[in-house]
């Protein structure tokens, strides 16, 4: 048996879990690198019986899946992957399985939100770049965060964390999703308010919120453009939520104050991306979910999850 291990960029997966103790015989390859191309995922992965794929990375299009002649398990991290054709799998009769993570680690990613709050509201990429050229104060200039509001964009686990991080800074929350109350929100001391109204309102507006086919480009132009001129978006959940052409103008052009962006519509972003280059946005590669313990316990679930298929039990559904 051949088991590919994907996207595994900080080359922890072999020594996440004990693959020793499975059968004798069995192969286990890390892949380190990003597999950009559909022609070279398929040239690569055509070998393996299974593939443990990281979260959202690579792609499992019916046409990949299709050209897979060997693969018959498909684990991926995480509680669900969009990035796979399950339908393909399931015509292929190929066993299709998730991997959790720790319960602590949850709220990892409402914390990389804060930080990218904070880097954009307290000028830390600024005050470093300037400290490291023996400069002082001369170009930074930082903002309060108490008495402001703070617009959360679905208030789940992840929206909640944030919600409570604003209260502790003396923000002022307001919150807004399709399906959200007025009801629930009351019970986190929250306000209920439309969805123009937090676009408008806001100082800082967090995105929290799952990717289907009714959110993708939840956050347009038309939102963007009812920003306060010196308001920040800050995206942790998942690149496509926002209109990418939208966002980049209103960045290029000013007409907002930035973004703070852990994710973004295609990843690895590319080296060239032309957000690399704006000054008034904070990137970081898409490490809410990146903590220690976190994958460790995403590498062990995924082996438990092949003993059991070799056993023929069940195993952790992918939604």
């Amino acid at each position: 048996m051949k088991i590919a291990i994907l996207d595994d960029y900080q080359q922890i997966a072999l020594n996440a879990a004990d693959w020793k103790s499975l059968p004798a015989g069995t192969e286990v390859k890390s892949f380190a690198q990003y597999i950009p191309s559909q022609a070279e995922v398929i040239k690569q992965l055509a070998p393996f019986d299974v593939i443990i794929a990281m979260r959202e990375r690579t792609r499992f299009s019916a046409e990949v899946i299709d050209a897979l002649p060997n693969l018959r398990l498909l684990v991926s991290t995480g509680a669900r992957n969009a990035s796979i054709d399950s339908k393909a799998c399931e015509r292929r009769k190929i066993a299709l399985s998730g991997a959790q993570g720790t319960k602590h680690a949850q709220s990892s990613t409402s914390e990389v939100a804060w930080g990218l709050i904070l880097a954009l509201t307290k000028k830390m990429p600024q005050s470093e770049k300037s400290m490291r050229s023996g400069g002082w104060q001369e170009t930074v200039m930082t903002e309060s965060l108490s008495g402001k509001t703070l617009g959360v964009l679905g208030l789940g686990r992840l929206g909640q964390y944030v919600a409570k991080y604003g209260q502790a800074f003396g923000m002022s929350v307001i919150a807004w999703s399709p399906n959200l109350t007025p009801e629930r929100t009351a019970e986190f001391g929250v306000r209920h308010v439309s969805k123009d109204a937090l676009f408008a309102q806001a100082d800082i507006i967090s995105v929290h919120m799952v990717l289907a086919a009714a959110t993708r480009g939840i956050v347009g132009a038309a939102d963007i453009a009812r920003m306060k001129p010196t308001a920040y978006i800050v995206n942790t959940s998942r690149g496509p939520l926002i209109d990418e052409q939208a966002l980049m103008d209103a960045l290029k052009e000013k007409r907002i104050g930035g973004a703070g962006l852990d994710v973004f519509w295609s990843e690895p972003l590319a080296s060239d991306h032309p957000l690399r280059r704006l000054d008034n946005v904070v990137l970081t590669p898409h490490v809410g979910y990146v903590v220690d313990d976190n994958m460790k316990m995403f590498y062990e679930n995924a082996l438990k999850n092949i003993k059991h298929w070799l056993a023929g039990e069940p195993m952790t559904p992918l939604k």
